[in-house]
């Protein structure tokens, strides 16, 4: 397997972690003319869209909110006593033999696992999915250590083999079809071409199962970290998790600190939530619960257990009171499913391991508001985010204070001169009369005997890009009300 790169956009320019500032606009352009794409994207996040309408239906009735309020409280619990619960559980996992390493940042989590790697020797690891190694970029790092690396989750394998990215929090190769897999299997793996989706799914486990044989190294990440025992918990469908963290003689959890619980009734209840938010399962085929490393008596396990607490810029977002409520995510993609402007962008246009509604959030959180200005933009704020989340975390408030918070730092005379102007438009029901009629007289000026305004002028053309502006008709709904006799106040 050839070792992993930077993964590259449609472009060939290796933008995954894009250095300098992101503009979501130029990426969102080229897979905008991908229709195929999205095409794919769409089918599939409407149907795990309603997948998980169905199962949370099926499941709970009329509770749903109530349940995704319960749920709500115990994250928002957890995150305001975060201290408290990561110290706790801290102390239960070392007494249960867990080594527990604090990482400040994703340079220091990286080289944390490589010192672990080269003190065991390992030659081979095999690697569960975990979002935050993708987030720390821990991969070519331990590629560059000596230590080949493989990816065991299906979805991450056929990624990492084809030098590719991930584009969806749970289903990372939502924008591959069989074609492109296929293809790669033939060229990387020598195997037969076929475009069957069993075959294909037989060429990687025969692969597979020789490295999880011969690997001395098991990496995973964690879906929560049970406080009252010290406990890791990972949820996975395929069964490769438990393979990372049975069969070699290390296993290293790479975890971010946001991801306690305080104990196992609030677990049940995420994990009923997680599942069926993310795929529309009542339950993960794989739920393993991990307290420390194999004991005596027991028949496989590691003998050593590692976990790296992971900050990497969470604690900067827990001290700031407006944006703490997004390390309630559990990562369960529903967010991503429900938005129409990732269905159109695509998880690629966001230039960061976290796409969607949540992505647009936390990437200017950790990363810099300064590094992507553009991310908070790229939403309509319909709200489906927050109606599909199960803590109920309230995306769009979010979204608008970041706006608001680029606006500040880097928004142009012109663009304050304009929201200073709007504001004043909709300050009173007598100023927005006045600007309204302003707007319609000036619109008609511009399209001339059209009643529509195709191409708008200077900086206004972005409005008429992709759609026609319909121009006001001259008498307003208020004047064609009061002409029918009904009162207005």
């Amino acid at each position: 397997m050839k070792p992993t790169s930077t993964p590259r956009s449609v472009d060939g320019e290796p933008t995954l972690f894009p250095t300098g500032v992101h503009d979501i606009r130029t990426r969102a352009d080229l897979f905008l003319q991908d229709h195929d794409l999205q095409g794919a994207v769409r089918e599939a996040t409407t149907l795990k869209d309603q997948a998980r309408r169905d199962a949370l239906g099926e499941a709970f009735g009329n509770d749903v909110d109530k349940l995704r309020s319960i749920a709500s409280e115990i994250k928002r619990h957890t995150i305001d006593h975060l201290d408290h619960y990561l110290d706790q559980w801290i102390s239960n996992a070392q007494a249960a033999g867990t080594q527990v390493h604090l990482a400040i940042d994703a340079e220091e989590a990286n080289r944390i696992v490589v010192e672990i790697a080269r003190e065991k020797n390992a030659k081979l690891c095999v690697k569960s999915k975990s979002m935050v190694t993708e987030e720390t970029h821990l991969v070519p790092q331990l590629q560059a250590a000596g230590v080949e690396t493989v990816e065991t989750d299906l979805g991450e394998f056929i990624i990492q083999i084809d030098d590719d990215a991930p584009s969806h929090i749970v289903m990372p190769m939502i924008h591959k079809d069989r074609k492109s897999v296929a293809r790669a299997f033939e060229r990387e793996l020598g195997a037969r071409y076929t475009e069957e989706p069993e075959e294909l799914t037989r060429i990687a486990r025969e692969h597979l199962r020789e490295k999880y044989r011969q690997a001395d190294l098991g990496i995973s990440g964690g879906n929560f970290l049970v406080s009252e025992s010290g406990s890791v918990v990972i949820c996975t469908n395929e069964g490769n998790g438990r393979f990372c963290t049975s069969a070699p003689k290390t296993h290293i959890a790479v975890v971010g600190i946001e991801k306690v619980v305080p104990g196992f009734d609030d677990l049940s209840l995420l994990l009923h939530l997680l599942a069926r938010s993310a795929t529309g399962q009542p339950l993960t085929c794989y739920t393993q619960i991990l307290t420390g490393p194999r004991r005596d008596g027991e028949l496989d396990g590691p003998t050593e257990m590692h976990v790296v607490l992971v900050d990497a810029g969470r604690t900067r977002i827990l001290a700031d009171p407006e944006f703490r409520e997004s390390l309630s995510c559990i990562r369960c993609g529903a967010c991503l499913n429900a938005c129409p402007v990732y269905r159109k962008a695509t998880g690629h246009a966001y230039g960061s391991v976290y796409s969607g509604p949540i992505g647009a959030v936390i990437t200017p959180l950790l990363q810099g508001l300064d590094k992507n200005p553009t991310l908070p933009e790229a939403s309509s704020l319909c709200g489906a985010c927050h109606e599909a989340c199960p803590v109920a975390i309230d995306l769009p408030r979010m979204l608008v204070a970041l706006r608001g918070r680029t606006r500040k730092r880097r928004g142009t005379l012109g663009e304050r001169f304009g929201l200073t102007l709007l504001r004043w438009s909709f300050s009173s029901v007598f100023m927005y009369r006045i600007s309204t009629g302003l707007q319609a007289f000036f619109m008609r000026c511009i399209s001339g005997e059209s009643d529509r305004l195709r191409s708008a002028p200077g900086p206004f053309s972005g409005w008429t890009r992709e759609r026609d502006l319909v121009i006001p008709d001259r008498r307003s709904f208020r004047q064609r009300w009061r002409e029918r006799g009904g009162s207005t106040r």
